[in-house]
Formats: C-alpha cells, sequence, structure tokens
C-alpha cells in the first residue's frame, strides 16, 4: 500500500476554511483594546498583525475548531497587547520555589539600602569618573576597588557585567593566541548553553584539555606545560573553574588551587581561579551540616592559596547586582583593565552604587542581617517553623473552607550556580483549593496581579518560606503575609482556563 502523506495545513479545506473568519486588521485598528494608543495607523497595525499571526498559527496547529473559538482568541490576542504599553513586562514576584538564587527570578534580591543607593545615583547626574577632590577625571572601578581589596585580600579589583563577562575579559587580555590549560572536569556549562570551551574560543584562546572526566592531577598541568614547551607552543594560564552546578562523587580527583599555583609559578603563567558564587566567608547555614557548609570556596582563602585572579559573579552568594568581579594580582587587573575588550564589558553606574552598599554590609559585619539570602540560609529552623504556623492559621481564616493550608516540611538550597547537594532544612506552605488542580492553582497564582513561583506537588502547591522571606526586601515579615493573602484570594476567584 503506498504511504499516505498528510495535508500541509495551510492545504488542508476545514483549516483553510477557518481562516476565513480572521478579521481584517483595517476593522481591528480602532478595537477597544488599543484605547489610548497613539493615533499611530503604523503601530497600530503592526500589534494588529501579529495579534492575528498568532491567531492564525493556531489555526494552522489545530488548536482553534470553530469561528467562536477564533474570536475568542483574537480578542484575547489584542487585551494582552493593548495592555502592553500601560503594564511594565518586568514585574515583581513572590518566589515559593525553596532557590534562593533562582536564576530565572532575577537572583539575589537585594537589600532596602542597596535599592536606595542605586536609586539616588539614578535620579540626575553622578561622579561616575569624576574626581571631587581633583575635578579631573577618574575611573569608575574607584567606587568599589578599595572596598573588594579590604574584602578579598587583592591587590586590585575590576568590576564588569557579569560572571561570564568576567572569565572572557580574563582570557581576553591574558591568553588571546596562546594556550589555556583546563581539566576536562571542569569543561562546565555554566548556565544558558554557555560552556567554558566556547568561552574560551570567543576569547580567543586555545583549550589545552588534561586528565580526565573524573580525575585531574596536578602533574597532568605539569606534563601539559612541558609538552607545550618541546613543541614550542605558548601556554598563557591555568584555568580553575570551581565545578558549581554539579556533583562529582566515587572515584575523583581534582588538585588543590595551592597544587596548582605552584605549577603555575614554576612555569611562569597565570592562574586563573573562577569560584562563582563569590562567597566573602565561610557560609553560615541553619542546621548542622558538617562539611558540606565549607564546599563553597571562599575568595580570600583561594587568593591565599595561590591564585593569580579570581572570577565571581556580585548576584549570588555575594548578594549583589548582576555583576563579574575580577580580583588578585595588580599587575594582572590593569592588564585587564586597559584591554580594549573592558570597555565592552564594562559595568553601569546603579550596579556600581548597588555593590557598593553590599559590600559595605560585608565589611561592617551584617552581611547576615541585611543580605535577604545570606539571612534566610541562616534564620534557624525553630524560627521558619513559627512563622509558617503562624501564616497558616492567618490564611486558614482568611481563606475559607473550600482551601486546605498547612505547614509541611520541606528544603531549601542556595541555587545559582552553588552547592547543588547544599539543603537546608525549611517549611513550606501547602495549599490546594478545592476543584482546583495543583498545575491550575500554580498557573493561577504565576498569572495573578503580584507572580507567585510555588511548586506543583501531587494535588497541592507548595510555598516555601526562606525563599518568600528572602524577597521581602527586608527583616519584616508582616508584608509578605498581607501580599500571600492577596494573591491567594485572588487565585481563589479567578477564572480556570478557557
Amino acid at each position: 500500500m503506498p504511504p499516505t502523506h498528510a495535508k500541509p495545513p495551510e492545504t488542508d479545506p476545514a483549516r483553510a476554511a477557518l481562516l476565513r473568519h480572521l478579521p481584517a486588521i483595517d476593522k481591528l485598528r480602532s478595537h477597544a483594546a488599543l484605547h489610548g494608543w497613539p493615533d499611530d495607523t503604523e503601530l497600530r497595525t503592526a500589534v494588529c498583525r501579529g495579534a492575528v499571526a498568532r491567531v492564525r498559527a493556531a489555526v494552522l496547529a489545530g488548536d482553534l475548531k470553530d469561528a467562536n473559538a477564533i474570536a475568542r482568541a483574537v480578542e484575547q490576542a489584542l487585551q494582552q497587547d493593548g495592555a502592553r504599553l500601560q503594564r511594565p513586562s518586568l514585574r515583581r514576584i513572590l518566589n515559593g520555589t525553596g532557590v534562593l538564587l533562582h536564576t530565572n527570578a532575577g537572583r539575589a534580591p537585594l537589600p532596602a539600602h542597596a535599592l536606595e543607593a542605586m536609586a539616588e545615583v539614578s535620579r540626575g547626574y553622578c561622579n561616575l569618573e569624576i574626581s571631587l577632590d581633583s575635578g579631573q577625571r577618574g575611573s569608575r572601578q574607584d567606587h568599589v576597588r578599595t572596598l573588594l581589596c579590604w574584602a578579598t585580600g587583592a591587590e586590585d579589583a575590576l568590576v564588569v557585567t557579569n560572571g561570564a563577562a568576567a572569565v572572557m575579559l580574563a582570557l581576553h587580555a591574558l591568553a588571546a593566541r596562546r594556550e589555556v590549560v583546563v581539566s576536562r572536569g571542569e569543561l562546565v556549562e555554566i548556565g544558558g548553553g554557555f560552556r567554558i570551551p566556547e568561552v574560551l574560543t570567543a576569547a580567543g584562546a586555545r583549550l589545552h584539555e588534561v586528565g580526565t572526566t573524573n580525575r585531574t592531577h596536578a602533574h597532568d598541568y605539569s606534563t601539559a606545560l612541558d609538552e607545550a614547551a618541546a613543541g614550542k607552543r605558548k601556554v598563557a594560564a591555568l584555568l580553575q573553574v570551581h565545578r558549581a552546578n554539579f556533583a562529582q562523587i566515587g572515584f575523583t580527583a581534582t588538585p588543590t588551587t595551592a597544587e596548582l599555583a605552584e605549577v603555575a609559578r614554576q612555569a611562569g603563567v597565570a592562574l586563573v581561579v573562577d569560584v562563582g558564587s563569590g562567597l566573602l566567608a565561610p557560609l553560615r547555614l541553619a542546621g548542622d551540616h558538617g562539611e558540606a557548609a565549607t564546599r563553597e570556596p571562599v575568595v580570600r582563602q583561594v587568593l591565599a592559596e595561590g591564585a593569580d585572579l579570581v572570577t565571581f559573579s556580585g548576584d549570588k552568594l555575594l548578594g549583589g547586582p548582576q555583576a563579574g568581579v575580577i580580583v588578585g594580582r595588580a599587575d594582572l587587573v590593569r592588564k585587564l583593565a586597559t584591554n580594549p575588550m573592558a570597555r565592552a564589558v564594562r559595568v553601569d553606574p546603579w550596579t556600581l552604587a548597588g555593590l557598593e552598599a553590599v559590600l559595605q554590609s560585608h565589611l561592617l559585619g551584617r552581611a547576615e542581617v541585611d543580605l535577604p539570602v545570606l539571612r534566610e540560609l541562616a534564620l534557624p529552623l525553630a524560627e521558619v517553623q513559627r512563622l509558617a504556623e503562624g501564616w497558616v492559621k492567618h490564611l486558614r481564616q482568611v481563606l475559607g473552607a473550600l482551601w486546605h493550608v498547612d505547614a509541611v516540611t520541606a528544603e531549601c538550597r542556595p541555587g545559582g550556580g552553588t552547592d547543588p547537594l547544599l539543603l537546608v532544612p525549611s517549611i513550606a506552605i501547602s495549599v490546594s483549593l478545592h476543584g482546583v488542580s495543583a498545575p491550575e492553582l500554580a498557573r493561577r497564582l504565576r498569572q495573578g496581579e503580584l507572580p507567585v513561583l510555588g511548586r506543583p506537588d501531587g494535588e497541592r502547591v507548595l510555598l516555601e518560606v526562606r525563599s518568600l522571606l528572602a524577597g521581602a526586601g527586608t527583616a519584616e515579615t508582616d508584608g509578605v503575609l498581607r501580599e500571600l493573602t492577596d494573591v491567594l484570594v485572588q487565585a481563589g476567584q479567578a477564572p480556570g482556563p478557557r
């Protein structure tokens, strides 16, 4: 029997007939959803064409079966696009996932004093690159350089746009057209599809892999350097990458930073270490975690072990805005600062203001008080339990009989490319609504006036308390409860999916 072939959607008679129910663009330009928009025919036409194109695609995909469904879809598309100029797309949310440094939710929530500092320099002009002492041009790095050196013990420091930019700038400035030796076990993907080999290529460096996936020794680096010298190839640096978002267990071996520093010193090449999270002091965690609490490297210790340059992110365990930080030897930092790529990744004044405020908290010994992520990681479980029980009592009184609300044991994790095995005991608010599935309830919470991210679990949605508190901005908890209450009330009144 000869094979049969499905007709393309555009030529399927039934779907082609449905397409005739799509409204004309001219008729949609005056739609009520675009009320208040400028009388710009080109803009209105573009919006209407986009809405109709989405509905047309849905018809061709077989998702819309009749004229009424098409009309509703067009109306919904125009309502969504019509609100686009009235309502920001980037919005504050409540994070109930239990992941504190949630990359997709903006990583580290900023403390109030950092937000105030960022707002202050945004109100007008600022002394970004003006020395108020001399009146002459200064460096934007001056605003944080000293604080970073005090906090890490480094000779010099440089701030760029993000952690990946910090690694790329270091490799481009030190190793363009030369080799960089990296363990095969550290050729990681650092998120968003960016991989260490590709970062090296973009920086103009050549990758020299050593060791195996699970075991690499210091002598592997020495052998690579000897082989390169014998072949008259130029090696510029050793690169050590902290395996932040996955773990290796079992038959493994990794040289220490001190061992690699000795290899690099003897060969006369630089040792660059990417530690990722930017931890400035040993992590203090609620509960007894033993050795697990020490697995995240502390920047000062890595430098003390002999790293020439250390790179890390500003918006992870450092607790600041998105930034990439490079600290280490003054001569190498100056080389990076004068590299042409440095201008392409230079940091803005608002980030510097927020970072300065966060560094002040670290240096004044207030990090676990001021910085939301570090505060919630250290918050005793008994305090989390007390808060959760109070929240549950209040929610039961407000929400009514159709809701089931309880406090259940849960776990919280730092997230954001930190130790994936590190789990902190916590409590979650478990919510379920009679007649509404957990995925549907999660959707309603996510699409409310104040979006809430929760985790569907069976017939309930879990809202983890530590991550909810981290997004509060201050140690005040009553505001979080009020907002959560309002969101749940709205979710109970929201219509289901059409």
